[in-house]
């Protein structure tokens, strides 16, 4: 799954590390799903589009939309 969390991130100065840790995982795990290594569970999914407030979806691509 494409995502767009480092645009989101990167617009507003954040580190990996702060964002990791106002979603309360580690600094990898923000670097994984970033990279696409790794999809976040869905609460964890959700907790990232609330806290830059947008749609989950502006989020997350689903793969059968590229």
């Amino acid at each position: 799954m494409t995502n767009h969390l480092r645009d989101l991130r990167g617009a507003r100065g954040w580190s990996q590390q702060h964002l990791a840790d106002l979603l309360e995982v580690s600094r990898q795990s923000v670097n994984a799903i970033e990279t696409g290594r790794y999809d976040p569970s869905l609460p964890l999914a959700f907790r990232i589009a609330e806290l830059f407030g947008v749609a989950i979806e502006e989020v997350f691509v689903s793969p059968s939309r590229g």
